[in-house]
């Protein structure tokens, strides 16, 4: 899996600590199953399965919730006055698949 990254996101992620943990969220959309990526330099709550990736400078935690890995994980920032980490996979903001669909 490739980590790709901008350098705001980097320095972000360095400037706490060096790691970030990124998770999947399902939803569903229609009938669809979707999920997303939330990401923080912040361990989350709950039960996590994290996969340890190093990616340059910045240590990447994450938890695909039984989905095979992406291609890459892309992180870059939102936020103009509240700032934080964003993720994509495989570059995308969301992608179709239930947990075990592999």
């Amino acid at each position: 899996m490739q980590v790709l990254a901008t350098p705001q996101a980097v320095e972000y992620i360095r400037s706490r600590g060096g790691r970030v943990f990124v998770w999947a969220i399902s939803m569903a959309y229609g009938y669809h199953p979707v999920f997303a990526l939330e990401a923080a330099t912040e361990e989350p709550a709950g039960d996590h399965d994290f996969e340890r990736f190093e990616a340059g400078a910045i240590e990447v935690l994450l938890d695909t919730e039984g989905r095979d890995l992406p291609e890459s994980v892309h992180l870059d920032m939102k936020g103009r006055f509240r700032r934080s980490v964003r993720a994509y996979w495989n570059g995308n903001s969301f992608a179709q698949g239930s947990p075990g669909d592999g």
